[in-house]
């Protein structure tokens, strides 16, 4: 296993890579550079897979299952192997958490102390559910017995985002193993190194090469024909909502594989005049600010009761310069990196600019220095017909608007496309209960900012996604199918 500083040092040499994993297969040898968001440097490639590739990946994945290399091992056969696979990534967790940092600008004490750990928690739940899950017997009379059992649904493709790339693939591809599937993996193009090296401890750990492949390059290629391939009976997917309606696109123009997707967010925080302003601020900072403000359910929209919205964005003003740090991602003491590519800076600061043309008031930050780096900022004067309020930006820029009433405070969280996630703020168990229910979102937090744990279903409403939850029990039950026993006399 490599150290941090080993992982940086094969940065700067340029000697990183990220390659197909598909067993008995030569792919063309084609490859895309591979940038750090950091300084834009050349820190190695990825293979650039191709239609041809996928449909290699497709074939392995096909035959193991038919043949039951990884579907036809006993509970504890599977549990064995994915508890070893757990073990393994703990072991590697510093050098899968560098690869993450260099790889994403993500700051290396997030990736360390949050990330790791909790897909270090997703591999060990799943493995221990393998053996815990029970199918049911049907009610009848005594001339019949039905059983309903969950089967594995088969080949499964999962396409990651770049946002989390170790945390998302173990989301994924953690449950959709341990129900029995044939996974192939298409990681985010600009994040591929920690999947690459997951994938290797999963086959050293046990799991068989067919059974879990991987092949990297651009969606629009590789993506796509994962998507359209007809022999594929399920993908899973994290990313746009945009990129989302493809898939949908790719299901029904094929074999009409099943589709989960898990999309875009524009997240309410909702904060009440009777709520403990000292103890919300850093949670609110954290939902807005966190990696960079690049998360699904980045709280992005700050709604709060008018009587308390100046010593709210004082205090927020305060906490934001003294706590948030913005630098290279490589040093400990750094809370924020750089915008994932020069593409993405570019739209984040588009956005930025249209909320201040649109009337938006800039409390603090937005400032620009080398590279692609943005300072958080907290744009006050936000109306519900403002782009910044409608609109997912995936950056770290917080529009801050402001009610006179419950009711109002939830309509205004309620008017998006969106619904992944939601929190608010106040001292009032009723209200609490109260507007708990009535907003219209996959995850809601009282008095703090959380996607809940491993055990609780994470997903959205509306454009947010359907068809599947990833985390919980649940998704471990998206990747089977139920199938009928009926026994007769």
């Amino acid at each position: 296993m490599k150290t941090v500083e080993q992982i940086f040092e094969a940065a700067k040499a340029g000697s990183l890579w990220a390659g197909h994993l598909i067993p008995n297969h030569a792919d063309s040898g084609k490859k895309l550079e591979n940038r750090t968001p950091i300084d834009n440097s050349l820190i190695g490639y990825i293979a650039e897979g191709s239609e041809q590739d996928i449909d290699a990946a497709v074939r392995a994945a096909r035959a193991a299952f038919s043949d039951d290399l990884w579907a036809g091992k006993s509970p504890s056969e599977k549990r064995a192997v994915l508890l070893r696979w757990a073990q393994l990534i703990e072991e590697h967790a510093e050098e899968l958490a560098a690869l993450d940092c260099i790889d994403a600008g993500k700051p290396i004490s997030e990736c360390i102390n949050t990330d790791m750990p909790a897909t270090i928690e997703t591999f060990y739940f799943y493995a221990e559910y393998v053996d815990k899950a029970f199918g049911r017997v049907a009610p009848t009379g005594n001339d019949a017995l039905g059983l309903i059992v969950h089967e594995p649904v088969g080949v499964v493709g999962v396409v990651l985002p770049w946002n989390f790339p170790a945390q998302m693939f173990a989301w994924k591809v953690a449950p959709a193993l341990a129900a029995g599937n044939s996974v192939i993996v298409k990681p985010a193009e600009l994040t591929s190194l920690s999947a690459y090296r997951m994938v290797q401890l999963a086959h050293e750990a046990g799991v068989p090469e067919a059974a879990l492949t991987l092949v990297c390059g651009l969606g629009e290629t590789v993506g796509k024909a994962l998507g359209m391939h007809q022999d594929v009976d399920m993908v899973a997917f994290t990313g746009s909502t945009e990129v989302g309606r493809y898939f949908l696109e790719y299901s029904a123009q094929s074999n009409l594989k099943e589709i989960v997707l898990e999309c875009g967010g524009k997240s309410p925080q909702i904060v009440f005049a009777d709520a403990d302003i000292d103890k919300a601020v850093p949670s609110i900072l954290a939902a807005a600010f966190w990696n960079m403000g690049e998360n699904c359910s980045c709280g992005s929209r700050l709604i709060v009761e008018a009587s308390i919205k100046d010593a709210l964005l004082a205090k927020l003003s305060d906490d934001l310069k003294q706590g948030w740090k913005v630098g290279d991602p490589r040093l400990s003491e750094t809370n924020l990196g750089p915008m994932v590519e020069e593409a993405h800076f570019d739209k984040v600061c588009r956005y930025f600019d249209t909320a201040l043309k649109e009337g938006g008031k800039l409390i603090t930050g937005g400032k620009t220095g080398d590279g692609w780096y943005f300072e958080p900022a907290i744009i006050d004067g936000v109306t519900a017909d403002m782009t910044v309020f409608k609109e997912e930006i995936f950056g770290p820029v917080l529009a801050v608007t402001t009610f006179s009433s419950e009711e109002e405070a939830v309509r205004l969280a309620n008017q998006s496309d969106y619904g992944l996630a939601a929190s608010f703020y106040t001292s009032n168990v009723s209200r609490a209960h109260r507007v708990a229910r009535k907003i219209q979102a996959g995850t809601v937090s009282v008095n703090g900012f959380s996607e809940g744990s491993i055990a609780t279903p994470f997903g959205g409403y509306k454009q947010s996604g359907f068809g599947g939850r990833d985390k919980g029990v649940e998704a471990f039950e998206q990747y089977t199918q139920a199938k009928t026993i009926w026994f007769m006399e």
